[in-house]
């Protein structure tokens, strides 16, 4: 039996990139949620796999998630699929002829690609396949070069490189609608940038943060931990006004030593503003500023449409706060001034994410989003570790593997309430809001795991790869 679209509503696929893969269905719903829209795949939806069918959508939901989307490569008005060649062509019989006729006209000009997943195929058999679409009523005429419409075949050969069929495992046949924005990742590559540092996010992860977050047109978002602004660059070039705050001063001016290999200094103007300016986006800076993320400075209030950050995680940069001498030891008891001398501190995993979690809480716009970096070690992982807030849900959870024992975790919340009293005794009547403490020695377990893989088993050894980073 033919596997047909419904005549009585339009189906799109999607033919998505097979990086970052956790990544992919979560943003798809972040842009589809910014036009109203729900997510709603077909029957036999797979998530690992590199075609999504989608229903229930208009064609301008899927332009509007393409003019962003880094995850998807192709979208397609979808006019038939199947198991088989055989099914293919059942499927494309009953498809509606007034929905393929606007673009079938004798004066329009045509062409057809053949894309496929796993497999490449010679060229003659492409035209073989090709051919094999003849029963298909075209009019115009072939144009290669500059056609009016696009038509693509396009075959799934699994996931497996290593057992790749001789058939496909489905086929699908469609329109060409829209190509994904894939583009950006190497217009804004981290290698061509302007101003870099030891942590700059990829060019990639940083749109794909932007787009979890539901960033748009006129929002403000800040990064607490701005570093040299990567997310504030993704941010920016979808029309959002962008600020951030970092604790390291030569960072946030530019000065000192530079991360680029064959520089030993930072040129003049190397800064996050001249970042955004490289890429046409400075009049969406608001500014950076020196700022301690433990200590209090925004007024009270929600601010921010978004929050999107990464987190120092100890490894290639340290977590420290602001303190004072008075905080780690007693004065004399004949001293009668007060002496406040700021020193760097030790700042904890655990009290990072949760001064996060709360500062977005009374900071960020109702139904405002945040996203940050998580760090795991992933032997001891369960979700208990995600640190929660009584005024934030959880949204999305998706892992990136960075070695086989340590990972990080990309954790969309968002704010569904305004802070209460009770809120701040929540850890209290419920552990799921306690912090969790084993975040503070993911530096320790990162280093141990290293040593173990290297062969290496003394402390000393994992000291000084740690002082080395």
């Amino acid at each position: 039996m033919a596997l047909h679209c419904g005549k009585t509503c339009r189906q799109y696929l999607l033919h998505l990139a097979h990086d970052n893969v956790d990544f992919r269905l979560p943003e798809l719903k972040a842009l589809l949620a910014l036009r109203g829209r729900q997510c709603d795949p077909s029957e036999a939806f797979r998530e690992k796999s590199p075609f999504w069918r989608l229903r229930g959508l208009v064609e301008e939901d899927v332009q509007s998630v393409m003019s962003r989307t880094v995850c998807v490569k192709s979208a397609f008005e979808l006019w038939g699929h199947g198991r088989t060649a055989a099914e293919l062509k059942s499927s494309l019989l009953e498809y509606p002829t007034e929905k393929m006729t606007p673009f079938l006209q004798e004066e329009s000009t045509y062409k057809i690609n053949v894309y496929t997943f796993n497999k490449t195929l010679l060229f003659k058999d492409r035209i073989e396949k090709i051919d094999a679409l003849g029963y298909l009523p075209f009019k115009g005429k072939v144009s290669l070069k500059d056609p009016d419409h696009i038509f693509c075949l396009l075959e799934d050969y699994g996931l497996d490189p290593n057992d790749i069929p001789e058939e496909p495992f489905h086929i699908y046949f469609g329109r060409w609608i829209a190509d994904g924005q894939r583009e950006l990742i190497r217009s804004h590559s981290v290698k061509k940038r302007h101003f870099i540092g030891n942590t700059s996010m990829d060019a990639g992860l940083s749109f794909i943060m932007a787009n979890h977050a539901k960033v748009k047109a006129h929002d403000l978002v800040y990064d607490p931990f701005v570093g040299t602004g990567s997310l504030l660059v993704a941010c920016s070039h979808f029309g959002a006004y962008v600020c951030g705050t970092d604790i390291d001063y030569n960072t946030i001016h530019g000065v000192g030593k530079a991360s680029r290999k064959n520089q030993k200094w930072r040129g003049p103007d190397e800064n996050i503003r001249a970042n955004l300016r490289q890429y046409g986006t400075e009049g969406f800076y608001v500014d950076v500023m020196v700022s301690d993320a433990s200590k209090p400075v925004w007024r009270k209030g929600a601010l921010f449409d978004a929050i999107i950050t990464d987190p120092p995680y100890g490894i290639r940069e340290s977590t420290r706060r602001t303190g004072s001498h008075k905080e780690i030891m007693s004065p004399p008891e004949d001293f009668s001034g007060e002496s406040h001398v700021p020193v760097s501190m030790a700042y904890h995993l655990s009290d990072i994410f949760a001064d996060l979690l709360n500062f977005a809480a009374h900071h960020l716009v109702m139904s405002g989003r945040l996203v940050y970096w998580l760090p795991i070690y992933r032997p001891e992982y369960c979700e208990e570790m995600v640190p929660l807030h009584p005024c934030l849900s959880v949204i999305s959870n998706c892992e990136q593997t960075l070695s086989s024992h340590t990972s990080r975790r990309l954790i969309t919340m968002e704010k569904i309430k305004e802070p209460e009293k009770s809120d701040v005794l929540a850890h209290l009547a419920d552990a799921r809001f306690s912090p969790y403490q084993g975040h503070n020695s993911f530096r320790e377990k990162y280093f141990s795991g290293i040593t173990k893989k290297n062969g290496k088993g003394s402390e000393r050894t994992a000291t000084t790869e740690s002082d080395g980073s």
